[in-house]
């Protein structure tokens, strides 16, 4: 299971944000470095769409889809160097997948900011200026290794050190990895670095109305658009407060502060994209189970997340898209109505696809 970690300078809403999206309740307190071991949580998703196939077919279980998620220490700027918990910071984001950036936008007079101000812009270039200047001890290891190589006259390693001399410039710049151009040859040259600022970022302005009011939310918007990249705008302190309500009351107090769609349906959004995944259903009269998939996972390969046995013995997909599975009462009338179709392991999966394996037991 793919993993997305929380980041960004100490006091900006890191693990409010993380016990809102886990329903969890790790410390949030106002002083910096509240959290040293990574908090690990699990951000679970209501897909409605499982909700209904699980009513049509009669399922005991429903299992929605779900991404861990980890609240990890904050940054401050010299954590390349290892000050702060730097070490243990950058060690923990080579672990994760992707980056959830929290930006502070918010405006709390008892909640501290390590730099004395608010200012994202500023916030934003610290902590990417130290993944970029651990991503350069990474390449200039890798150059001084690779430049003895390509003394000797060999191809690949004339290819791989000019690539990374590149790179190191780009770097350098203050760039980071994830939008330097690259073809296949480089990008596998790039996967076997794992540099930490070629992960997938999703900036998150967390407001307040103060910040909403000074536009910030809009400095870290523009920011993620010139880095190739998504943001997200919460209040991360109203939507942990909107978990100790009922449905109707947190939806109204979301509504008054502009928030009108399910925090954690938003962030799974963000995550499916920055990680091109995808879901995909199954029913039984046991469980009925939305899956987060890559995209272009073939039947095959799906059959065997599912279980070993089912690859193994492999017959077929039966496909029927979501939507269409909604003029029938259930898989079995739509089978026979002709509207689900047979497929081979090499079928591609795809986005709300109901699929049912036949496999030889």
């Amino acid at each position: 299971m793919k993993k997305a970690g929380i980041v960004g300078l100490p006091n900006s809403g890191k693990s409010t944000l993380f016990n809102a999206l886990t329903n969890q309740n790790v410390p949030a307190e106002k002083y910096p470095f509240c959290t040293i071991e990574p908090n690990v949580g699990i951000l679970v998703v209501e897909d409605e769409r499982l909700t209904r196939l699980a009513q049509m077919e009669g399922s005991k279980d429903q299992i929605h889809p779900f991404f861990h998620i980890i609240d990890i220490a904050g940054l401050v700027k010299g954590a390349s160097r290892g000050e702060g918990l730097g070490n243990q910071f950058l060690d923990h984001i080579s672990k994760v997948d992707m980056i959830f950036h929290v930006v502070r936008c918010f405006k709390i007079d008892d909640v501290s900011h390590p730099m004395g101000s608010v200012d994202p812009a500023r916030d934003i270039e610290i902590v990417e200026i130290e993944l970029i200047l651990k991503d350069l001890e990474t390449v200039n290891k890798r150059i001084e290794k690779i430049a003895k190589q390509a003394r000797t006259g060999e191809e690949s390693a004339r290819f791989e050190l000019h690539f990374l001399e590149r790179l190191k410039a780009h770097l350098e710049s203050g760039k980071p990895a994830r939008i330097l151009s690259r073809n296949e040859q480089e990008q596998a040259i790039l996967d076997s670095l794992f540099l930490l600022s070629e992960k997938p970022v999703i900036y998150v302005a967390n407001v307040d109305e103060w910040g909403l009011g000074q536009g910030l939310d809009k400095i870290v918007e523009k920011m993620a658009r010139e880095r190739s990249s998504e943001s997200i705008t919460v209040n991360a302190q109203v939507e942990s407060e909107a978990r100790e309500l009922s449905p109707e009351e947190a939806r109204e107090l979301l509504l008054a502060y502009g928030f009108d769609t399910n925090l954690k349906k938003r962030f799974l959004e963000h995550i499916k994209r920055a990680l091109k995944l995808i879901c995909f259903l199954t029913a039984t009269k046991n469980e009925a189970r939305s899956w987060l998939v890559p995209e272009g996972i073939t039947a095959y390969e799906a059959a065997g997340l599912i279980h070993s046995d089912i690859q193994k013995g492999f017959i077929k997909a039966e496909v029927i898209p979501f939507e269409q599975i909604l003029q029938f009462s259930s898989f079995k009338e739509a089978r026979e109505a002709g509207a689900v179709k047979s497929h081979g392991k090499d079928y591609v999966i795809r986005e709300g696809d109901v699929v049912h394996f036949l496999f030889h037991a």
